[in-house]
């Protein structure tokens, strides 16, 4: 007799999923870029006499002097605070919807106890990458426990396989006209560094924010791994 096996359903998506696309982000950062620098710092009230090429009357009209390079730092700067937002929203999807510790220990004492249906109805709860993955191991670890021709080294290595995990998921003429345009000069030099190493603050801030984020859920999912493993492994006395 014919048997009809029941397709597997597909993994729930569940919240922010992320920007697939991640150059539209950088063409718009770079239009609100280049119109930041032209149109509100290259504004005419911001020099004497309202000439563009002249002096400027003001902070904003100094840094518009530096030229070309302000709307590509002010881009890199304005990418990096939208993608620093679009992963924030992914690292908390992935996350899940419960506090990741009292999820980790509650799963391993579940796991623990072979109470895999609590710890499944944690995993539903929890949603996220993290709950995906620690139900994907539950499942191959009842999986394995109706393959009795496989020994239990390589059912415990199929256990650690189903939770392997990829990647959470990136620069005038005079005397004293010539000591205004050397200072105006250094003016500009000294803003635009500033920029520069703003900019960079930002991203550096941004990237130790989320690598240890990361480090988190890897920590966590490493932690339940280990522990759904060494319970198979201390349940199961064959070679």
């Amino acid at each position: 007799m014919a048997t009809t096996q029941k397709a597997a359903a597909p993994a729930k998506k569940s919240g922010f999923g992320g920007v697939k696309d991640a150059w539209i982000i950088l063409v718009i950062c770079a239009i609100a870029g280049y119109s930041v620098w032209y149109f509100v710092m290259g504004n005419p009230d911001n020099f004497i006499g309202g000439d563009r090429t002249g002096h400027p009357a003001n902070l904003l009209g100094t840094v518009y002097k530096g030229g070309f390079v302000v709307g590509l730092i002010l881009t890199l700067l304005f990418t990096v605070i939208c993608l620093g937002f679009e992963r924030f929203f992914g690292i908390k999807a992935a996350s899940g919807k419960m506090n990741l510790a009292k999820f980790t220990a509650q799963v391993k004492a579940a796991v623990k106890d072979q109470k895999f249906d609590e710890a499944k109805a944690l995993c539903d709860k929890m949603q996220g990458s993290v709950a995906n993955v620690v139900l994907a191991s539950i499942n191959m670890y009842q999986a394995v426990e109706n393959e009795p021709n496989l020994k239990k080294a390589a059912k415990i290595a199929k256990i650690q396989q189903a939770h392997e995990i990829g990647s959470f998921q990136a620069l005038s003429a005079g005397g004293g006209a010539d000591s205004m345009a050397l200072s105006a000069g250094i003016s500009e030099a000294l803003v635009n560094t500033a920029s520069g190493i703003l900019t960079s603050w930002v991203a550096t801030v941004v990237y130790n924010f989320f690598s240890n984020k990361i480090d988190k859920l890897t920590f966590a999912l490493d932690e339940i791994g280990y522990t759904i493993a060494a319970t198979y492994d201390s349940n199961h006395n064959e070679a």
